[in-house]
Order: structure tokens, then sequence, then C-alpha cells
């Protein structure tokens, strides 16, 4: 990857991650959840080709050394049909695409997790949409459930005592579903811009109040490792905080570089002139996102573009891996589970996957 840039680059903000020498075991997890939505009700501008967001959904495998597992996020149940009628009503409407192979319970089940003997202490949602919260019934009573701030306000109770809600109450009902008030449990940490949560209280994993894209979205900030002489790394676990890595791409602290190599394969050239990306740019630029947040597919627009602006401070620091719940680029590039995401900096898998999105606008290039 080139070091030279096509605009001056900010200096990373200082993220204040408190130091620790504790980390988890970190492995996402493909869902094998798909969707496919036009990408107008999420971004804009429209790109040449670039008409639909379609993609997974990742979970996550949160591994502590006191033996605890947990699980940021489930994808989409298989049974699509059995979500709430409301729902199922929307995206076969709309000829949405929704669909899932196996839950999350079953990829573990066939990994040899013991689901019903309780090998998973805990699942975190990252918010209520369909795409995100599984099928909680796979999991016994007794794996809890986190949710964010203002969710039960907002989302409880739901189908079919309310019948207009999204989610099941079967979900929710008969486990305990706690509900984590950040600002106020995290004692005033702030992590980046954002109120932070210490889950473990030990500085291995975090929960960040990510509002904006709905009333309860939290991301989750796993360090995964803490060597005495370098500086420790995390992955950030974005969830809907995007939808597309070009939300947050390029920024003024990582513009986009003179040379992208490897190319995406979707463009023609084995290294890519940064130039023909910046030409397609819908402002020619070299250090803003090529896309933002539409309004109509989110809580709050001006909280949303605050946590976009967020999530590129995280995605500044060398040290930090984003990885957003539907980044179709990153398919084949990581290792996921049963492999762990531990090792990613010695991989090199930040260079190798920053620009993988470009590959969106190979129809936009072709046509300069």
């Amino acid at each position: 990857m080139s070091n030279k840039f096509l605009a001056t680059p900010k200096p990373a903000p200082e993220l204040t991650i408190p130091q620790s020498d504790k980390f988890v075991k970190v492995s996402i997890i493909d869902s094998t959840s798909y969707v496919d939505l036009p990408a107008e009700l999420f971004l804009k501008p429209f790109y040449k080709g670039k008409t639909r967001l379609a993609g997974p959904t990742f979970s996550f495998l949160i591994e502590h050394n006191s033996g605890k597992r947990i699980l940021f996020d489930l994808g989409i149940r298989k049974d699509v049909d059995n979500m709430a009628p409301s729902i199922v009503h929307s995206f076969k409407s709309k000829g949405w695409t929704v669909k899932a192979e196996k839950n999350t319970a079953d990829i573990l089940q066939d990994a040899g997790f013991d689901i019903q003997g309780g090998d998973i202490d805990s699942v975190i949602y990252s918010h209520h949409h369909f795409d995100h919260v599984g099928d909680m019934t796979t999991f016994p009573p007794s794996t809890q459930l986190i949710v964010g701030p203002g969710f039960k306000g907002a989302h409880l109770p739901a189908y079919p005592i309310n019948k207009d809600s999204p989610n099941l109450q079967s979900d929710f009902e008969g486990r305990d579903v706690r509900e984590v008030d950040i600002a106020h449990e995290g004692a005033g940490l702030k992590i980046g811009r954002f109120n932070a949560y210490d889950y473990f209280g030990d500085g291995s994993f975090y929960l960040l109040d990510t509002p904006g894209h709905a009333v309860g979205h939290m991301c989750g900030l796993a360090r995964t490792s803490a060597p005495l002489n370098a500086p420790a790394t995390f992955v950030l676990m974005g969830g809907d905080a995007c939808h597309h890595a070009g939300e947050f791409r390029p920024s003024r602290y990582q513009p986009l570089p003179t040379e992208i190599s490897p190319s995406p394969k979707t463009l023609p050239q084995p290294i890519c002139p940064g130039h023909l990306l910046q030409d397609v740019h819908c402002n020619k630029s070299a250090n803003e996102p090529y896309y933002e947040v539409t309004e109509s597919f989110c809580d709050d627009l001006k909280q949303c573009h605050s946590t976009v602006e967020g999530m590129q401070e995280f995605d500044a620091s060398d040290d930090v891996l984003l990885i957003i719940a539907h980044d179709a680029s990153l398919l084949g590039a990581l290792d996921f589970f049963p492999d762990s995401m531990n090792n990613w900096r010695e991989k090199d898998l930040d260079a190798k996957t920053r620009w993988r999105f470009l590959g969106d606008f190979s129809e936009a290039v072709g046509k300069q």
C-alpha cells in the first residue's frame, strides 16, 4: 500500500483508551445472513453501477480469560417467515431479499459449542433491527440478553403484545434482559467521543454508546492484544453505525492514497491510481467520504452524523480494525470463525482491506 496520499492527512485524534494488559479472543462469524436492498434507501449520492446494498451480516464471538463467552449480534434468523408480521410484510412488499442459511447458534453448535449447556453467557444486540437480533429462542433462558441505552422503552413490549413491533416478545421473555445505561454505569468514561462501559471491568472489552441509527445502538470495542513493547490492538464492531465503508472513508485522517495496491478485484489495474477514484467522488475529494447517510434510515440524523465522525476517528488509528456489520468487501479477506482475529496487525489486515470497498465504484471508474 502506498504511503503517499492525494491530500495531506491530519494527525489521528487521541482516543483515550485506558491502559490494560487484559484482552479477549475475538472471532468474526459469517452468520450466513444475506440482504439485498436498494442502496438509495441508506446512502447518498448515487454512483454509476452501485444500485444495491447487498451482503452479509456479521456476528462476533468474544471469549474472555474467565471462561465467559459472549456474542455481539446474531444476524438474521433462518426461518425468516417467522419474524414479526410487520417486518415480514415490509420486506416482501418491497421486494427485498432477506435470508439466512443457518442461525448463529447452529454455526457454533456445528463447531462443538454446547449452546443449551450454557456455553454462551450473554448475547449483545447492537440494536433492534431484524438483521441483527437473530433468534434468541435458540439460546437457553440462562443466556442473558444485553441491550443499549433506551432500548426497553423504545422497543418493548414486542409482538404480539405490540402488534406493530418488528421484534418478537419470545426473544425477551423468560430471560434476563439487561439494559446498560452506558453513561451512568460507565462512570463518565469516554473513548473517542463516545460514552463507554467496561464490560468485564478489566479493560478487555467495552460497549460504546453510538446513537443515531437506532435507539439503543451500541458498538463493541475489543482489545485483541496487549504487548509490553508495542501499542495494544483493538477490533471495533461497528454494527450499523455505518452501512458502507464509503460513509467514513476516505477521511481527513486517512485520505485516498496515490496508489491503491492491491487494487480492488473489480477494478482493472493490478495497482489502481488513486486519482481515478478521486475523479469518481461526488466532490472530487480525496479526504471526504463517498457517501452520507439518508435521513429515512436513521432515528436521529444529527446523532447519526456525529457517530459517523466518531467512526472516522477510530478508523484513523493504526491500532484499531473497524468492521461494520454489512461490509461485503471483507468476505474472503479476513480470518473468519473458527479462526480468531487477534493477529490482524501481524497479518496487516487493515492495510489489505481498507480500500477494498472501492471496488463498488468500478463501473463509475470505467465511465471516466
